[in-house]
Order: C-alpha cells, then sequence, then structure tokens
C-alpha cells in the first residue's frame, strides 16, 4: 500500500516538472551595471548643430580657401567651434582665425598654432570685447602682436603665454608692454593713481598665465607690477578677496566648453589628444582645520607682500630726500642738475 502510494507520488512530481520551458530567465544585473545603463539611457542624444559641426570638422581644410565667404552668415558660437576644432586639428593659421574672428567674442585660444602677429594684430582690431587670450606655445607671436592685442582690447584680464622655448622668450619681452607707464612721475607708487592717470599697458590685466616663468622675472614682475596676479592657484579663499576666474586655472583649455558636445573624432583624425587636467582642489571633499589655516596665513602673507615692497621703496625714496635735504654737496648737485636743466629747456 506504501509502496503504490509513493509510486504515485513520484508519477505526479514528474508530470509537473517542465523540461522544455521556453521562458529563460532573467540574469540578475549588478545594481552598478544597471545604474551605468540608466544615466547613458537618460544622457540626452547630441543636436543637430553639433552633429552638423562635427561632419565640417572632418572636413574642414577642404573648406578653407572658401571659409571667409561660407562663414559670414554663421553664428559667433559656430565660429568660435571651428576655430576650436581648426587648432586641435593643426590648422589653425591667419587665413582661419582672420575668415572667422568675431566683434562678440569674449574669449579666444590660438594655442599651438601657426597664427602670427597678422592674424593676432585683426582678431585684436575685430574682438576688441575681448577678456581672455591664450597665445602659449604660438611661436610666430612677438611682441610686435602682444603689443597690439593690448592696445586695442582695453577689457583683457586674463593672458595665457610661454610653454615653448620661443613663446618664452616673447612673453619676457612682453613684461614691461604688460607694467602700467604712469604720466604723473613724481608720484610715489602707480598703484594709488586712478586709471586715467595710466599713459599705457596692460590696464585691464590681472592674471597672466606663464606657467615657465623664471624665478628673476617672476619677482621683478611682481614687485613692479603688483596688481598682476603670475600663474594664480586655485583656492576656496580665493585670492587677493578675489575669486580667480576659470580662464586664469593653469589646468583648463579655454575652448574645452566650446568644444564639450561635438565627438572627439571631429579632430581625431590629426591625433589631437586632449591634455588630461588633474583634479583641483576645488574637487576635494573637505580640508583639515590645520590646512585651512595654512592656507589663510599663506593667502594674508601674499597679501602684505605687495604692501611691503612698497613701503620699502617710499621709505628708501623719503630718505634719500632727507639725506639730500640735509646733505651741503648732495644739496648743491641737486640744485646744479635743475639750473642745467632749465638752461637747456631755453636753449
Amino acid at each position: 500500500m506504501e509502496k503504490r502510494k509513493a509510486v504515485a507520488s513520484l508519477a505526479n512530481s514528474l508530470n509537473n516538472l517542465d523540461l522544455n520551458s521556453r521562458s529563460n530567465p532573467k540574469p540578475q544585473i549588478p545594481q552598478t551595471q544597471s545604474s551605468r545603463r540608466q544615466l547613458e539611457r537618460t544622457k540626452s542624444p547630441p543636436s543637430l548643430q553639433s552633429l552638423c559641426l562635427g561632419v565640417v570638422g572632418k572636413h574642414l581644410e577642404d573648406i578653407i580657401p572658401d571659409l571667409a565667404e561660407i562663414a559670414i552668415n554663421f553664428p559667433p558660437d559656430v565660429k568660435m567651434a571651428l576655430v576650436a576644432i581648426a587648432r586641435r586639428r593643426m590648422l589653425l593659421d591667419d587665413d582661419v582665425i582672420v575668415s572667422l574672428a568675431d566683434h562678440t567674442w569674449k574669449i579666444v585660444d590660438l594655442s599651438a598654432s601657426d597664427v602670427s602677429d597678422f592674424g593676432l594684430a585683426k582678431v585684436a582690431e575685430i574682438c576688441t570685447s575681448l577678456g581672455a587670450v591664450d597665445i602659449s606655445r604660438c611661436d610666430k607671436i612677438t611682441t610686435s602682436g602682444v603689443s597690439e592685442l593690448v592696445e586695442h582690447c582695453l577689457s583683457l584680464e586674463t593672458l595665457r603665454c610661454g610653454g615653448s622655448p620661443r613663446s618664452d622668450h616673447t612673453a619676457r619681452r612682453c613684461l614691461d608692454i604688460f607694467k602700467p607707464k604712469l604720466n604723473d612721475v613724481e608720484g610715489d607708487s602707480w598703484e594709488e593713481l586712478n586709471t586715467e592717470e595710466i599713459a599705457n599697458g596692460a590696464q585691464s590685466l590681472r592674471w597672466l598665465v606663464w606657467p615657465k616663468i623664471d624665478k628673476n622675472s617672476l619677482e621683478g614682475f611682481s614687485t613692479e607690477c603688483p596688481r598682476i596676479i603670475v600663474n594664480p592657484n586655485p583656492s576656496p579663499f580665493g585670492f587677493r578677496g578675489t575669486q580667480v576666474p576659470r580662464e586664469a586655472l593653469p589646468d583648463i583649455q579655454l575652448d574645452d566648453s566650446i568644444v564639450k558636445d561635438l565627438d572627439p573624432k571631429t579632430w581625431a583624425v590629426r591625433g589631437f589628444t586632449l591634455k588630461a587636467m588633474p583634479p583641483s582642489l576645488s574637487s576635494h571633499t573637505e580640508l583639515s582645520v590645520a590646512e585651512k589655516f595654512r592656507l589663510a596665513f599663506v593667502e594674508r602673507d601674499t597679501q602684505l607682500a605687495p604692501k611691503r615692497a612698497k613701503n620699502a621703496r617710499q621709505h628708501q625714496r623719503r630718505a634719500e630726500r632727507e639725506w639730500v635735504m640735509t646733505d651741503t654737496t648732495a644739496k648743491a648737485v641737486a640744485l646744479a642738475s635743475r639750473a642745467s636743466r632749465s638752461v637747456h629747456s631755453w636753449n
């Protein structure tokens, strides 16, 4: 009896077993893979303009001879994107930048291109509202082109230069161009004067990015022109009460935001690769209290350094004046020099 019940139970179990099941169980996807796929699905597809710019960028060398006529009706952002593509494809020269220059531009990146003084001067004449310019590794640009840039672009606040031996040599010779010249040479220091009293020079320049500046040039320029900050470092406290702009950070490229929606294959035909950007100080989650105090001390000391140098120069000038007034020989020499100048002026 029990044997008969066991056989019936076994037969019932075999009947319920489905050996030809057509439905395959779905494999379990790890949580990380599912979230990644979900992010890929939510990412918006490229715009039609980005796709068109990608196609034009791949064949940019074919339209360069007629680019001046083709780009007349292009919007300013499209022209800027074409400049960024041309730079990455090593096609940016005077003809290309002059054909695409637009008066509404606020930034222009000419780094590592074949643009010369002629092209930079034309860009300065057309784009007078430029606030940030990158001419690093431009071996064909000399002090003549930089002088035109400073003269026409009165809103220029950030300049990136150097990066190659020739470009470093040009940047070193341009330091005197950046220093404002005073109409009132009798004053104690130009820092205390108004903008109207500055004859010429880089009136609005505040940030100079030159990674390979030599120590002597850096110390001399910082002492004589402290309002222009050389190679500013990102800091959570800002710099002298002013936040360092993105264009002045050394680890970014000016035109990165312009081509962020374009396919990198657009300029991959020439093997251009972007520099890897190391994580900046602002990307850290949290700074320790000791590190915050150290950074605050460094910032405070940096702020007071130009003032100490200015006070030292003022004390030196006052000591020289007092010495001239008290010493009989020095006073006689000073009066004789004034008399000789008056005689020459009458002649």
